[in-house]
Formats: structure tokens, C-alpha cells, sequence
């Protein structure tokens, strides 16, 4: 650490107070630039707002070039006020509600992450409502490669995502009226520890997608393969340098994917540690030291209410903090950690170590154990490096009620901006009271007022006799119109199947990816036309 940093650093607290966290701007954008210099291009980089939704954050990658991917209405909203455009946005996540998608869509938003039917059925009726289409691209859960992950996403049993496993029989199941499938989504592990892992695993994917394109027959305009970039936390470290990345995946999407160099698809990647990880640090105070039973603590005025809450869960120790300013010996002063009567060479525990606990009630607020910071005492500084990600958009701000540490942004040793996150109780009104109308994903047409229902249909009797064969509620509502309802006689997603396949065979045509919506299949008249039109095409004029 400089002397101009830790300077600048004692005096950023000495004016907005412990603890303090800081961000520095410089570092995101080198993030940015070393994470596409490591990716084929051309490509697509998405931050991933659950990383630090910080809007001055969001708003330097987006300068950058970054797009935002979010997965909340208040993600949604900081993304806004970053300036990103909503069109440009994608939304994911496996638990979106019909609320938080009507608000999405009404903003403007049009790119979402399906993760299962009953999200895909969501996203579809929330922008049929607002007369648009969504392009869903489907989040796949495929097996993944073999390497070692931070935390693996996908690949088994998962909330996150389509099982692969029987996804082509069930095809029919993705025509939902109000969506356009555009592609697919991955994103099987996070922090990978090791470029080849981290290559292995974007690789499958690349191969899935293609794989799967064929099975299903759906377009592939865009391919998000996600992340899984690394970066270190909460302790000292550098962000890795990918040098192979580049080439080698390129590749593979060479011999997959060849039309990727012209866009189509568009490949994307998501991030969030590796772009703002190393931008942030922590500044704590030392408010008391002590001994306890062979063990010495130093207890800080910050804890994991503002650091990592899911420390308090086991999940991320050890951290690791360094004194802001050179440590004081236990020889050189007072208000070294006590020692209960001990002399020199009678502690229990290493010599040097604390442990680093917070102020909150709960033994679960431990930030380090056996962290090497001999002679610390109170009122010392403490710094935890590397927490620009997953710090206090992951704690337990509203544990206890401590307020939230002031957030100051820097860039090239000025000062940008100083805030505080503030949690207020606020007074609701109760929503008013709809009758909740079920949505129908195939779209009711009715006959036109003074319509002659009974005029001599456009098609053939074998298509007539193919229909009534395939859904044989048909004869008990009377003679066949162009205007009948086929989902009310029964036309469900495996009936959709047959009549798709039957059609086909029966007039030696394929129905394009592009047909296969709901306005197709909605009346015997509707998937007629196509029926004809296709016919046309094949013989040719007369």
C-alpha cells in the first residue's frame, strides 16, 4: 500500500467516517478493458448487477460498453439510473413474479432469461398484456465440464434453468403466446479457479447450444454463456490474467457456431466480481481488544452487517484485513489486546493472531480467525481489500439496526461521490382488489359480427379428417368453421405436436421456426393459410 493511498485513505475517513467503503473507478474500467481483451470478439459483456448495484458503478461500465443484466425491480431500477437504456437491459432469475415483470415490460425492458414453462408463461403474459413481445432466451441446465467452481450453478438438481434431460419432447411447450424464443442462456459455475476449468466449462456450453439448436429447432440469435470469471475476495490478490481464453474459445465457436463473427448468434458473457471486485475496499475501526480463554479478539465497528453476510453462514471465511497504517508492537503502547495476567509466551493461541468479530449480538458476526495482526489495539485501522464485489450488497444490513457504512467513489485520487444507503420503514396503502382473470396462451378468436360461419370452408376433407382425429371434441361442436376455437377443442401443447407433425407429412411440407406461434394453431382458418401458403412455395406458379 502507497503512502499517498493510505493518506488519502485515513483522510476520506476522518470526513465521512468509520467504517468506510471505497471505490475506485480506475480499477473498474482496467477490469473492464482486461475482461474483453481476454474474450472473442466480437461479443457482449453484461454486468451483473447483484455484484454491487451501486449506481456510479453501473453507470462507469456502462460508458465502458458494458450492458446490465438485473434480476430485481431494484436492480431494474439502479440500472435506469445508471443511464442504460431499457431495451438494452436482461432480466433473469428463477423467481420473477408477475408484479416485478409488468413493471419491467411497462419500462421498456424486452430481453428476458426463461429458467422453467411457468417463467416463460409469466414473461409471456406480462407483455401480451402490454401488446409486445418478449425474446426470452432459455437458461439451460446441462451437465457441466469437468473443473472446480466457487459455486457451481448448474448440472444437477438446480432452480436455475430447463433440465436438458427431455427439453425436446416437451418443444411444444415453448410456444407461448407474447414471446419469441431468441436463444439461450448459461451460466453452469461461478468463479472458476483455473483458466482451463473456466475454458472447459464455456466450451460445453458452446457445444450444448449448437447441439440443442438442431434438436429443438429453435433460432440462436443470442447465446449468453455467462461467467464464471474470478477474482479474489476479501483478501489480498489480483484479478487473473485469462492469456488463452481468447483464442481457444474462438475456436471452438469456429467449428460450433461459424456465423458468430457476423452476429449471429451474438455472444454474450456476464459478470460481476471480476469487473468491480478489486475496485472496493473496506476501512474499519478497532473499537476493543481482548483475551478469552487463550484466544485474543479484536472487535471492530464492522461486522457481516456490512461485509459478506453469509459469512455468518460458513460460506466465506477466511477474510483477510491489513492494518491501514504499520502496526503498533505490543512493547510500543497501551490499548494492546489484553492478556487476562499472561506474560510474554503464555497465550494459547498463535502468537500475533486475532480474531476479527463485529459488533453485532450473534457469536455468527466472525469476520477472520487467527487473522496475523500482532500488537493491533483500538482505535487502529483496519483495511479489507478486494470487496468491491459481494460486500455490502451481500451482508445483513437490517440486522439489528446498525447504519450502513458511507460508499465513496474515487477516481485518480478525487473524490466523485459520497453516499449512504438509508433502510426506512414506509407507510403502504392496501393494493386494490382484481378479479383475477386466468390467461389463456393461445388467443380466442371469435367470428365478426354478421360472418357467414357456414360458407364453404378454404381446405380439403383429409385436413378436415386429420383435425377430427386429433382432437375429437371437434365433431360435438358442430361443423367445422374457419372461425372454431381449437384450443377449446382441446388443442393442448401434445395435440399441437401432432397436428405440427401430421400436417407435414400429410402435404409433404416444414413449417418454419418462425410459424410456430400461437396465432398459427388458433383456428382451423389461421394454420390453413400457412398450410396453403407453404403448398404454394413447394409446387410453384402454374
Amino acid at each position: 500500500m502507497t503512502t499517498e493511498r493510505t493518506a488519502a485513505e485515513r483522510l476520506l475517513v476522518e470526513r465521512y467516517g468509520s467504517p468506510l467503503y471505497i471505490y475506485d473507478l480506475a480499477r473498474v474500467r482496467a477490469a473492464l478493458e482486461d475482461l474483453r481483451a481476454a474474450l472473442p470478439q466480437p461479443s457482449r459483456i453484461y454486468y451483473s448487477l447483484k455484484a454491487n448495484p451501486h449506481p456510479g458503478l453501473v453507470a462507469e461500465l456502462r460508458r465502458g460498453g458494458a450492458r446490465a443484466e438485473v434480476t430485481s425491480r431494484g436492480e431494474l431500477a439502479a440500472a435506469l439510473e445508471a443511464g442504460h437504456p431499457a431495451a438494452e437491459l436482461m432480466y433473469s432469475g428463477p423467481g420473477k413474479v408477475r408484479a416485478e415483470l409488468d413493471e419491467a415490460v411497462a419500462a421498456g425492458m424486452r430481453t428476458f432469461s426463461a429458467e422453467s414453462f411457468g417463467d416463460l408463461e409469466r414473461i409471456g403474459a406480462a407483455a401480451a398484456a402490454q401488446g409486445v413481445t418478449a425474446d426470452c432466451v432459455l437458461r439451460i441446465n446441462a451437465a457441466g465440464a469437468p473443473g472446480q467452481a466457487g459455486l457451481r450453478m448448474t448440472g444437477g438438481p438446480s432452480q436455475f434453468g430447463f433440465d436438458l434431460d427431455g427439453l425436446t419432447e416437451q418443444r411444444a411447450r415453448l410456444l407461448v403466446q407474447g414471446t419469441r424464443i431468441v436463444g439461450m442462456h448459461f451460466f453452469p459455475l461461478t468463479n472458476a479457479r483455473d483458466e482451463a476449468g473456466l475454458l472447459a466449462e464455456l466450451a460445453q456450453s458452446v457445444r450444448t447450444a449448437a447441439q440443442l439448436r438442431e434438436e429443438l429447432g429453435i433460432p440462436l440469435h443470442l447465446l449468453d454463456l455467462g461467467g464464471g470469471f474470478s477474482a479474489p475476495y476479501a483478501t489480498p490478490g489480483e484479478r487473473p490474467v485469462y492469456r488463452g481464453l481468447r483464442t481457444a474459445l474462438s475456436t471452438v465457436l469456429d467449428e460450433h457456431l461459424p456465423g458468430w463473427r457476423d452476429g449471429e448468434p451474438v455472444v454474450a458473457f456476464e459478470s460481476g466480481r471480476y469487473l468491480v471486485g478489486d475496485s472496493g475496499r473496506l476501512v474499519v475501526t478497532v473499537t476493543d481488544v481482548k483475551h478469552s480463554r487463550g484466544s485474543d479478539y479484536a472487535v471492530l465497528d464492522s461486522g457481516i452487517n456490512h461485509l459478506g453476510g453469509l459469512s455468518g453462514l460458513g460460506r466465506l471465511l477466511p477474510l483477510s484485513a491489513q492494518p491501514l497504517v504499520p502496526p503498533v508492537l505490543p512493547d510500543q503502547g497501551a490499548g494492546a489486546a489484553e492478556t487476562d495476567g499472561k506474560t510474554d509466551g503464555e497465550t494459547d493461541g498463535e502468537p500475533g493472531t486475532v480474531t476479527l468479530a463485529g459488533p453485532l449480538c450473534t457469536p455468527a458476526d466472525i469476520l477472520a480467525r487467527a487473522a496475523e495482526l500482532p500488537g493491533v489495539a483500538a482505535g487502529d485501522l483496519l483495511v479489507f481489500p478486494n470487496v468491491g464485489a459481494y460486500g455490502l450488497s451481500a451482508s445483513l444490513l437490517g440486522f439489528l439496526g446498525h447504519p450502513a457504512p458511507a460508499e465513496v467513489l474515487v477516481d485518480g485520487g478525487e473524490t466523485v461521490s459520497a453516499t449512504r444507503l438509508a433502510l426506512r420503514r414506509q407507510h403502504i396503502q392496501p393494493a386494490p382488489v382484481h378479479r383475477t382473470e386466468e390467461f389463456t396462451a393461445m388467443t380466442e378468436i371469435t367470428a365478426e359480427a354478421g360472418a357467414d360461419t357456414a360458407a364453404t370452408p378454404p381446405w380439403d376433407e383429409e385436413y378436415e379428417a386429420l383435425l377430427h382425429e386429433v382432437l375429437p371434441r371437434l365433431r360435438a361442436k358442430g361443423p367445422l368453421t374457419s372461425q372454431t376455437s381449437l384450443k377449446a377443442a382441446g388443442l393442448d401443447s401434445l395435440a399441437m405436436v401432432e397436428v405440427l407433425v401430421r400436417v407435414e407429412s400429410a402435404y409433404g411440407i416444414a413449417i418454419p421456426d418462425s410459424e410456430l406461434v400461437a396465432a398459427t394453431f388458433a383456428t382451423p382458418a389461421s394454420l390453413w393459410r400457412v398450410v396453403s401458403a407453404l403448398r404454394e412455395q413447394a409446387v410453384g406458379p402454374a
